[in-house]
């Protein structure tokens, strides 16, 4: 199993001094206060104990209504699976694939789930600017589930909701499994995109608390699974989670704060345009539509991106993620833009600086 590259990196440059961290996927905001609230209170009445395997059922309803408010889709909360993260959702969701194609570039831990379960995994290069599977691309290939991710981790690249439709046409029509990985929606700096749950109701769609509503460390997801799965996916929670942390669960209640998440949605597009603006002619790279990265072109300085990103740290104190994190991509780099303004000042300062004198 390879290893997750940017971990590495993060704890290396935890030990160098004033490094600008531009290279963990991790929100530097914090969620509504509202959150806060609900987790003191919950630990207040002692909400200690195990919830029912697919969690609390309040929380599942504002899932549900979350659906209904966010894209007019009509979710059953019993169809819906609380989860810890959304690591422990994409294992149950694997359970059913036999042979999993996904696109490549993209994120790295979902062959290595794969992987711990046997399965086959196909990966399926897409290239720039798009990043984006089709019909036309998979009618070439063999497989019986389709992972899609939207916004894509490290593109940006966000499915279109007729692009989206067409995958989930082609899904259905061939007998495919659709499992959508959805974790950045609401981090969308587009109006045109939805979950896959508008056109394909059989599909698992998988979602979280960690990236749009700023809860990282509170390790808490949730899976939507269709009917004729939903019993045995819980059979597998029951069994790999008990169920998912207790005080978690009655913090995400308050996290549906939508003029809150408003503010975060436009902060980190500001940043986007910012850090985009300041690196394109720098580096080529497509205006990411979504998420929190830039996906960088480095082919000019580099064919060895793990190299690059060493000596950007160690000469220019600036972390960033090699691109054979997300596959054969060993000229690419990923910028995260999960620093504050000045914070991305610095850093883009230093990448110019390291750039001209290397």
């Amino acid at each position: 199993m390879k290893p997750f590259i940017v971990m590495d990196i993060l704890k290396k440059a935890r030990e160098i001094e004033d490094v600008v961290h531009l290279e963990i996927g991790e929100p530097d905001l914090s969620p509504s206060p509202k959150i806060k609230n609900a987790l003191l209170k919950a630990v207040e009445d002692e909400k200690f104990y195990y919830t029912e395997a697919k969690g609390i059922e309040s929380l599942r309803e504002k899932i549900a209504l979350h659906y209904k408010n966010f894209y007019e889709v009509d979710v059953n909360p019993e169809n819906i699976i609380i989860t810890t993260g959304t690591s422990t959702a994409f294992l149950i969701a694997f359970y059913f694939a036999k042979k999993i194609a996904t696109q490549t570039p993209g994120y790295p831990c979902y062959k290595n789930f794969a992987k711990l379960e046997n399965k086959e995994f196909i990966k399926i290069p897409t290239s720039f600017p798009e990043y984006k599977l089709s019909p036309e691309i998979l009618k070439n290939y063999k497989f019986d589930t389709l992972m899609i991710s939207s916004p894509n981790n490290p593109t940006g690249n966000v499915y279109s909701s007729q692009e989206l439709k067409e995958i989930c046409e082609f899904c259905k029509k061939n007998d495919i499994l659709l499992i959508s990985d959805e974790l950045y929606h609401g981090l969308v700096y587009t109006d045109d995109y939805t979950t896959a749950l508008k056109y394909n109701k059989n599909a698992i769609v998988i979602n979280g608390f960690s990236k749009f509503f700023c809860m990282p460390g509170l390790r808490i997801g949730w899976m939507i699974v269709p009917d004729d799965l939903t019993r045995e996916a819980e059979i597998i929670a029951q069994n790999i989670l008990i169920s998912a942390p207790t005080l978690s669960q009655y913090a995400a209640l308050e996290a549906f704060d939508y003029r809150y998440l408003n503010q975060i949605k436009t902060e980190f597009q500001k940043r986007r345009d910012f850090l985009y603006n300041e690196l394109k002619e720098i580096f080529p790279m497509a205006k990411p539509e979504g998420a929190f990265y830039l996906w960088c072109d480095i082919s000019k300085y580099s064919n060895d991106s793990l190299k690059f990103c060493n000596e950007l740290l160690t000469k220019a104190k600036v972390a960033t993620t090699p691109g054979i994190d997300f596959g054969n991509y060993s000229n690419f780099i990923r910028i995260a833009y999960t620093k504050n303004i000045e914070e991305l000042k610095k850093g883009a300062k230093r990448i110019k600086d390291f750039i001209k004198n290397r």
